[in-house]
């Protein structure tokens, strides 16, 4: 096969509809708009949605729920998911980003506790459940907030 030899796929490319180029190409004259009106202005046509001056359908719906501006989101690591790492390793949001388990800071990082731990770790992050930091003591390990 040669560069010369390249097609594309059939239906892959074609040729646009040259309006307004003369009588002969059956879209001349008006090219395809009518006669006259606000669609056959340049720049012409409604806003998307608009429905003639009736209130849009977007404004007729009642709005639900809210969203707080304040909201802080963490990333969430199981107590489960800390056995990947060894006995006696302080364990950090880089430690788990390295290791896969989160992938963006976020707000900070909270701990829950799902799951059993087997390891002696000590764990460094924003936020604990209670039952998470109940589990990482257990286990010998300690939780350290940020």
């Amino acid at each position: 096969m040669k560069l010369n030899e390249l097609k594309a796929n059939d239906g892959a490319r074609f040729t646009s509809k040259r309006l307004g180029r003369g009588q002969g190409s059956g879209q001349g004259k008006t090219a395809g708009k009518g006669h006259k009106g606000q669609n056959a202005r340049s720049g012409g046509g409604v806003a998307i949605g608009f429905e003639g001056g009736q209130t849009p359908l977007y404004k007729r719906i009642p709005m639900r729920g809210f969203t707080n501006r304040n909201r802080k989101e963490y990333a969430i690591v199981n107590v489960k998911d800390l056995n990947k790492f060894e006995d006696g390793v302080v364990v950090n949001f880089e430690s788990l980003k390295a290791a896969g388990l989160v992938k963006k800071p976020l707000d900070g990082l909270k701990i829950l506790g799902n799951g059993k731990l087997e390891k002696k770790l000590t764990v460094q992050a924003n936020k604990f459940t209670k039952s998470a930091e109940k589990a990482i003591v257990e286990a010998g390990g300690t939780a350290e907030v940020l």
